[in-house]
């Protein structure tokens, strides 16, 4: 019979999930994650497998209960209300918890060694993929009229997201809440067409 688990894993990943967040992939030592999970090595790893999976699940749990304000952004009415909510929820989000202060998605791994390369290609895809869904709806926007028909709708797709990523780098550097939203307040002052004015 198999020896049923003696810790709630879910408990386990939500805490693995705050050190990675605060100390990034390679940051986060073994001592590290095995402290916050409080289980010792052999436990995680036989819950979770090894140090990339743990990070890859916590990844996940991140996306699912941290970033659920990107979908819902995509259904709003108008392309400067999805890009105001992707911005000031960004805000909100990079400086909720202080001692882990902007984006687990960004600080994960920006640069890293050799081993940690399949888990920087695996956050440099996910931010892909969320800029390829934020075009598409500018593209929808386009041909709705909401944006001008010579707008680069993958430009402005980028220009979203570098500013998001952007203020994730300034909240880890100290920034407060109100100037973020002021970062977002100024991107969003030129936005192309009818809804600059909303």
């Amino acid at each position: 019979m198999a020896r049923r688990r003696e810790f709630d894993v879910d408990e386990a990943l939500d805490a693995v999930l705050c050190v990675f967040w605060r100390k990034g992939y390679e940051g986060a030592s073994y001592t590290d994650l095995t402290k916050a999970a409080g289980v010792e090595r052999p436990a995680l790893y036989s819950a979770f497998g090894n140090k990339e999976a743990l990070f890859r699940k916590a990844l996940a749990r991140y996306y699912e209960r941290h970033l659920a304000f990107f979908p819902a952004a995509l259904q709003k009415p108008t392309s400067r209300e999805v890009a105001a909510h992707i911005l000031f929820s960004s805000a909100h989000l990079h400086t909720r918890y202080p001692e882990h202060t902007g984006c687990l998605g960004i600080h994960g791994v920006l640069a890293g060694s050799d081993d940690a390369e399949p888990v920087r290609g695996a956050l440099i895809e996910a931010r892909a993929g969320g800029e390829a869904m934020l075009r598409e709806r500018f593209e929808r926007a386009k041909a709705e009229g909401d944006l001008p028909a010579g707008v680069n709708c993958a430009a402005l797709a980028a220009f979203v997201m570098a500013v998001s990523h952007g203020m994730a780098v300034q909240a880890k550097a100290g920034f407060k809440r109100e100037a973020l939203e002021a970062v977002a307040e100024q991107a969003l002052s030129t936005w192309p067409g009818r809804g600059a004015a909303a």
